[in-house]
C-alpha cells in the first residue's frame, strides 16, 4: 500500500532526476516505485529514459537494470505481453551474466520463471524458478526464498 511516505519518495527521486537527468539508476528506482505504485505507464517511460541514459553513457549494469524493468512492466500489463516480457528479462540476463551482477541475475529468473508460470509453461518456469532459487541460497539472500519456492511448487502443482 503506497503511503505519503512513499510519494515524498517519488517526489525526492523526481528532483535526483532534475539535478542530474543523465543518472541512469534514478530513473531505474524510480520506474520500479512507479510500477509498484500501480502506475505502469509512466514506469514504462522511465525505463525507456534509464535506458537510453545508461546506454548514453555506457553504464552496462544499468541498462541491465532497465531491461529487467521492462520485463518487469510486460509481465503485469493485461493482458499479459509474454514475448516482450521474456526479451526483456533474457536481455537483463545476458548483461547481467557478462557483468557477474549475480543478485540482478537471480532476480531476472525468478521473473522469467514466474512469467512462464502465469503462462501454463511448466518446464521452462521450473527451470529459471529453480536457478533463482539456487542462486538465492549460494548468495544467502534468504528473504526472496519463501515467494520463489511458493511459486516453485505452484508450477509443480499445476
Amino acid at each position: 500500500m503506497w503511503t505519503r511516505r512513499s510519494e515524498r519518495a517519488i517526489a525526492a527521486f523526481r528532483e535526483a532526476i532534475k539535478l542530474n537527468p543523465s543518472f541512469a539508476a534514478a530513473h531505474v528506482l524510480l520506474g520500479q516505485m512507479c510500477l509498484y505504485a500501480g502506475r505502469p505507464e509512466e514506469a514504462h517511460q522511465l525505463a525507456e529514459r534509464a535506458l537510453a541514459r545508461a546506454r548514453d553513457t555506457k553504464q552496462q549494469a544499468y541498462e541491465s537494470y532497465a531491461m529487467r524493468l521492462y520485463g518487469e512492466i510486460a509481465a503485469q500489463r493485461t493482458p499479459l505481453v509474454v514475448e516482450p516480457a521474456a526479451a526483456a528479462y533474457q536481455q537483463a540476463i545476458t548483461l547481467a551474466e557478462e557483468l557477474g551482477m549475480h543478485p540482478l541475475l537471480a532476480h531476472c529468473h525468478r521473473g522469467l520463471g514466474t512469467l512462464y508460470g502465469a503462462t501454463g509453461q511448466r518446464e521452462p518456469a521450473r527451470t529459471e524458478l529453480s536457478t533463482a532459487i539456487e542462486m538465492y541460497r549460494a548468495m544467502d539472500m534468504t528473504f526472496w526464498l519463501p515467494q520463489t519456492e511458493a511459486a516453485l511448487a505452484q508450477v509443480k502443482g499445476q
